[in-house]
């Protein structure tokens, strides 16, 4: 089925005159993602918009939301005084279901135990026209890429891997719940132009190469912030030798380098999978013009000319990649795996193989890692390590079943979970994790932060690609290279596993029962949408006070975060989740994963009203109750990983005023500005270790804020002395207008006449 075919229509009639007009506006070739982006302003340009600089409004085609951000998002688009969405928007829940036993127990579980949440979005989505996708219809980017992706297109969405629809030749960029709103709502969408980076494929994958390695190495190479304010654009014979679903993996973890997203042009393999998808008629409209959907030839001939940096890859020579542990960038090659893990001291025995997830469950995926299966079976080897697989939607789930690969992997001990997000973002009850053991599990999914998939800081997580991930698995070892090495068979034969082999798409089509879809309320004006003021679980939203008008004097320092702060660690997931509508209850998780700069402790900071060290929600609560505003002190890349605003408006609720950083990661500081906070980076990061404890800290500045004009932090130690440091700050003037208004949603209310 083909969703809203009007609008595509529409986008496809007017994108050969935009890509012209942008032609000649910056008077040279263009490559996709200028066409994609010009085409999708809010105004016609009058000149070009300088890469890394000038901030833009577009006029996204779509959004799509997952359950635990869609709470937040929808209860903010709620105040905003809109009757209906503005544009095609979707709510797909896919976070609140716990891994444990098995899918279909465990999807019962979470329907019993989310009742409330899912009625609410439902009923929210009917109210508002938002199509709705039930629990265990499938996983959010897999969903978007299967019915709503197309070639040319733009989207955001609340979710950092929101870029899966790349591999589908969109600009769909991951956002926070306010940006989201604020184009449910109507209004135009704000992006600094971002860079571009080319990554030139060459070749073709061979033997035991996956698309999963090119991100990996892609990773290795530009590491998790290499990206940041880039789109990342793949082109060249390697680019066109990939399927569709592995140009998704690649896209859907460029999240894991900082990029803004990731694209490749259209090409055959894209129309085969709209096809098989059925949306044969999408198919022929790119067609039809597809020669935009694609870089022009002069780009690609001359890349260098065209984009702020180029990567090279031969494809033909790239092996498999294993990245970890702690960090998504730590490339290794499979072949250096062994003598890199003695150097480290990382644990080898694999407790646990996990495949599957928005990252790596494409048909594609599951068939060419139920050949090994099969394989061990006919080798009569048995797997070593527990094996689990999670299907991305239930059309894929329904196919592989159909084709026999679920009983294929349950001859190894497979286990097939929901069709859900599950392990990858910490909806894992795993047995034995509260025990804190060192241990090492290896999956396909996209994110192997500390802690991430169990609860457990001594989980050694490594990433890998699902074949990688099933032959480890199978010898229960992580230096295990099946490219060379043999294993000992039950009959005590030396046997080796040959290279996967699979299907692009299913052979005979892809089939379902039942998708999981709910349209909305044709007229859905009589709906009500209520929330309990007993609720733990949902709370509607007050608005956040607005700016005093004075710079902010007398701030106590909460905490300075050492190292690696993701937004893991500034809001927690996995437990946490079920408080995601809930703005006063998540918000006692607020940083309690960050290290201290002063102790090492996580979730200990000083309270520096009675000089005891607490739980930083405990310490922040005492602080607003006090009337005293605080400030946050971070490291690089502060906020990398998910798009999740509740590590901003946690901070906004409990009284926080200003995060000061080294650098930010792009969507946590666009969601810090959206709510009204005040997010700024030293102008000297050597500045960072002149905070001390027990400061006070005040910021000058802000009665003269203005865009490009740095601001000055007062550090005023205990023993009287003072440091003045100069600190910047990425603001213009409407952003400037949000934290003056206290957020981005209360001038929204406003032009709405909200009161």
């Amino acid at each position: 089925m083909a969703f809203d075919l009007d609008l595509i229509q529409k986008v496809y009639a007017e994108m050969p005159g935009k890509v012209q007009i942008a032609r000649q506006l910056l008077g040279r070739p263009l490559t996709l993602t200028e066409k994609i982006l010009y085409a999708h302003l809010d105004k016609p340009a009058t000149a070009a918009y300088e890469r890394g600089k000038a901030y833009v409004d577009f006029r996204p085609d779509r959004v799509a939301m997952q359950d635990a951000t869609a709470q937040m998002a929808l209860l903010q688009f709620m105040t905003c005084g809109r009757d209906k969405v503005a544009v095609p928007s979707t709510v797909h829940c896919d976070h609140l279901i716990q891994a444990k036993v098995e899918a279909d127990k465990d999807l019962q579980v979470a329907v019993d135990s989310n009742k409330e949440v899912y009625d609410f979005l439902s009923s929210v989505s009917d109210r508002y026209g938002l199509g709705f996708w039930k629990a265990g219809a499938g996983i959010i980017h897999q969903v978007v890429l299967e019915n709503y992706a197309f070639p040319g297109g733009m989207m955001i969405g609340t979710d950092s891997h929101t870029p899966n629809a790349g591999g589908l030749g969109m600009i769909a960029i991951g956002v926070g719940g306010a940006d989201a709103c604020d184009v449910m709502a109507g209004l135009p969408w704000e992006l600094k132009m971002p860079k571009l980076i080319g990554v030139h494929l060459k070749g073709k994958l061979n033997g035991w190469a996956t698309p999963k390695d090119i991100i990996l190495w892609v990773a290795g190479k530009l590491t998790v912030k290499g990206g940041t304010g880039a789109i990342v654009e793949y082109f060249g014979e390697g680019a066109t030798n990939i399927s569709c679903t592995g140009k998704g993996t690649i896209g859907n973890m460029g999240a894991e380098i900082g990029a803004t997203t990731s694209t490749f042009g259209y090409d055959e393999s894209m129309e085969r999978y709209l096809r098989a998808t059925g949306r044969a008629a999408i198919a022929d409209l790119a067609n039809g013009i597809k020669e935009h959907l694609t870089g022009d030839p002069e780009v690609y001939a001359n890349p260098a000319q065209y984009f702020d940096q180029v990567i090279e890859l031969d494809l033909s020579t790239l092996e498999p990649y294993i990245n970890g542990p702690f960090s998504p960038d730590l490339a290794t090659p499979i072949s250096k795996m062994k003598d890199a893990a003695a150097a480290n001291g990382w644990p080898t025995r694999l407790e646990v193989g996990l495949i599957g997830s928005c990252t790596n469950s494409s048909y594609e995926d599951i068939s060419r890692a139920a050949n090994l299966a099969q394989q061990a079976v006919d080798k009569n080897l048995k797997a070593k390590a527990a094996y689990t697989i999670t299907p991305g939607s239930e059309q894929v789930r329904f196919t592989i079943e159909r084709d026999g690969f679920i009983d294929t992997f349950g001859k190894i001990g497979g286990t097939v979970f929901a069709n859900a997000c599950g392990p990858c973002i910490g909806m894992w009850a795993r047995e034995g994790a509260d025990k804190k053991e060192k241990n090492t599990i290896i999956h396909s999914f996209n994110r192997n932060f500390a802690a991430r998939q169990d609860g457990n800081p001594n989980t050694y997580a490594f990433v890998g690609s699902p074949e990688v991930v099933t032959a480890l698995a199978i010898a229960g070892d992580l230096t295990f290279n099946p490219l060379t090495d043999s294993l000992t068979n039950e009959a005590g034969e030396q046997v080796k596993l040959d290279a996967p082999t699979g299907y692009e798409l299913p052979p005979k089509g892809f089939a379902v029962d039942d998708p999981g879809f709910q349209a909305p309320a044709e007229d859905g004006s009589s709906i009500q949408v209520i929330v309990s003021p007993e609720s733990q679980r949902l709370q509607l939203l007050v608005p956040f006070p607005v700016w005093e008008g004075t710079d902010l004097k007398g701030l106590k320092l909460l905490i300075k975060a050492k190292g690696k702060c993701t937004t893991d660690h500034i809001s927690m997931a996995g437990p946490w989740l079920k408080f995601r509508g809930h703005l006063d209850n998540i918000s006692n998780n607020m940083l309690i994963g960050a290290t201290n700069y002063f102790n090492d402790k996580t979730n200990s900071v000083k309270n520096e009203l009675t000089g005891d060290y607490a739980p930083v929600p405990e310490v922040q609560r005492a602080y607003k109750a006090a009337g005293i505003g605080s400030i946050v002190v971070g490291d690089e890349n502060y906020g990398e990983g998910s798009s999740r605003e509740h590590a901003a408006m946690e901070p906004r609720h409990l009284g926080v005023r200003v995060v000061l950083v080294k650098s930010f990661a792009r969507i946590h500081e666009t969601n810090l500005k959206k709510q009204g906070m005040l997010g700024v980076t030293f102008n000297n990061n050597d500045d960072y270790n002149k905070i001390q404890e027990d400061d006070t800290i005040d910021v000058l500045g802000l009665t003269t804020f203005a865009p490009g004009v740095p601001l000055t932090v007062v550090a005023n130690h205990k023993d009287g002395t003072k440091d003045e440091i100069v600190v910047n700050h990425t603001y213009n003037q409407q952003q400037i207008e949000w934290f003056k208004a206290g957020s981005a949603l209360n001038i929204i209310r406003k032009e709405f006449g909200v009161a």
